[in-house]
């Protein structure tokens, strides 16, 4: 059997292997920013919806007007369950990360806090625990 020289071979390799090293172009580099499509991800627009309806629900919760709720802070959040930081005794919940928010409000002097995330809208978690 013939041996080829190793010098005839490297060359050889480095050629097939695309042997040029530039760098990526800015288009190879690119990150998708968009946002995910994924089932668990709330689209960009529900965040406004989201903090709307907890407004209102605990505006007929309280029994106050809507303008008396007063909307301390919004979070983006990634739940580490389906129980969205709100997990009760006893109850199973999806084991998957869930995009969402935390809902900061005031009324009365008190603070209360929403979650949501996934489909679910968001709920009043009396005792939050994430």
């Amino acid at each position: 059997m013939r041996r080829f020289p190793l010098l005839l071979v490297v060359p050889l390799l480095v050629a097939a292997c695309g042997g040029t090293t530039q760098p990526p172009s800015a288009e190879e580099t690119a990150v998708d920013t968009s946002p995910s499509s994924s089932p668990s991800s709330p689209p960009p627009s529900s965040a406004p919806t989201d903090v709307v309806r907890a407004v209102e629900d605990l505006s007929a919760t309280l029994g106050v007007a809507t303008d008396e709720v007063e909307v301390v802070s919004t979070e983006e959040v990634t739940w580490r369950d389906g129980s969205r930081g709100c997990a009760q005794p006893g109850m199973s919940y999806t084991q998957a990360l869930v995009d969402g928010l935390r809902i900061t409000l005031r009324a009365g002097g008190q603070t209360y806090e929403y979650h949501s995330g996934g489909s679910q809208p968001p709920s009043l978690c009396e005792e939050p625990t994430e």
